[in-house]
Parts: C-alpha cells; sequence; structure tokens
C-alpha cells in the first residue's frame, strides 16, 4: 500500500507541477519518456535474468501451469472488451490497450503514451497502479470466495512480487510458485500484448 501511495502522490505532484508552471522550460518541454521506457525495458530484462527466483519457478512445472496467465490474458481483456460499451470516449481496442498492463503501470503506461497519446498513458497507470491496490487490499476476500487461484488472476504482473506475500499469506506458500511463475510470463508478455493490439 505505502508503495502504491507513493506513486500516486509522486504522479499527482507531477501533474501540479505542469499546471502551475513550477518546473523550468527544457523539462516540459521535451518528451523524456522513450529513454524512460527504454530504461524499464533495461530494468524488466536485468531483473527477469538475475532472479533466482525467476528460473527456480520455471524448473520441474507442469506445463498446465501456463493456464495460468493465459486465463488472466484472456479473462482481462474479454472483461475490458465488455466494460468498454458501458464507458464513453473510449473504444474496444483502447480499453483492451489499457487492461493489457495487468498491472504493470510503468511500463504500460509509457508504452500506450508512445503508441497513442497521453490521456490513455494516464489511464493505464490508473488503472494498473488500482487493479495492484485492489489486489493488496482485498486479496484475503478475492481468494475467499473465488478460490485461491484468484489472488494470482487479480494480481496479474504484480503477482511475481509486490502482491505476492499476501497470495502466498491467503493462497498458501504452495501458490507462490504459480504466483511467480504467472507474474514472470505476464510481465514478459505486456509489451507485445498492448503493441500487438494497437497495431491494427
Amino acid at each position: 500500500m505505502k508503495a502504491g501511495l507513493l506513486i500516486i502522490i509522486i504522479f499527482g505532484s507531477g501533474v501540479l507541477s505542469g499546471i502551475f508552471s513550477i518546473l523550468p522550460d527544457f523539462i516540459t518541454q521535451t518528451d523524456y519518456s522513450t529513454y524512460v521506457l527504454y530504461i524499464l525495458l533495461f530494468a524488466v530484462g536485468a531483473g527477469m535474468g538475475g532472479s533466482r527466483q525467476c528460473f527456480d519457478a520455471l524448473k520441474n512445472i507442469s506445463p498446465r501451469i501456463l493456464l495460468i496467465p493465459f486465463s488472466v490474458v484472456a479473462g482481462s481483456l474479454v472483461g475490458a472488451a465488455l466494460a468498454s460499451f458501458a464507458v464513453t470516449g473510449i473504444s474496444i481496442q483502447e480499453s483492451m490497450g489499457v487492461v493489457a498492463g495487468f498491472g504493470y503501470y510503468s511500463l504500460s503506461s509509457i508504452l500506450i503514451k508512445q503508441i497513442r497519446n497521453e490521456t490513455l498513458g494516464v489511464i493505464a497507470l490508473l488503472s494498473n497502479l488500482t487493479r495492484e491496490i485492489v489486489t493488496l487490499l482485498f486479496a484475503p476476500f478475492i481468494i475467499k470466495y473465488f478460490g485461491r487461484l484468484a489472488g494470482i488472476a487479480a494480481g496479474g504482473a504484480t503477482s511475481m512480487d509486490t502482491t505476492l506475500p499476501v497470495i502466498t499469506k491467503f493462497s498458501g506458500s504452495e501458490a507462490g510458485v504459480l504466483s511467480v511463475f504467472s507474474g514472470v510470463l505476464l510481465t514478459f508478455a505486456v509489451p507485445f500484448i498492448i503493441s500487438f493490439i494497437f497495431s491494427f
């Protein structure tokens, strides 16, 4: 929760600094998001490559474990497509693109800003951040009423890091490997799925 609140505070500070023209012109008039995106992609790759936990999760697993991240992808995208009919001003493609961050708000928001526009990038940031916060707050209820894998699905890409402790606490330690595997695969898939959705 602290990390989520800190991100909201930082984001809000950025918005306010832009509204009241607090920052120097060279910062506001230059788009640094592309460089930040490259750094994020490198950091994700380096983190996954250097994480023993990620590789340990891939050993001695059944192919059926792939059903977990595939179900998260399918459920999220279908839900987003249906939700788009209830929201004015956002197409099915945009709605699915936003949800395709699977909780990975930093990377997905910058990607969507680059591909489409800043407004949709902000929506992606808030939507995916909300997914993480909701999982952290309501994991006990989600797991109790929808099953132990529901927490992993709710966490999406964050199930390998920020939401992992709460998932293992209420789903059991044996769910930890499933959670890490799903989160790693979703994290890896985010840029590809978003780019694919917006390629049409």
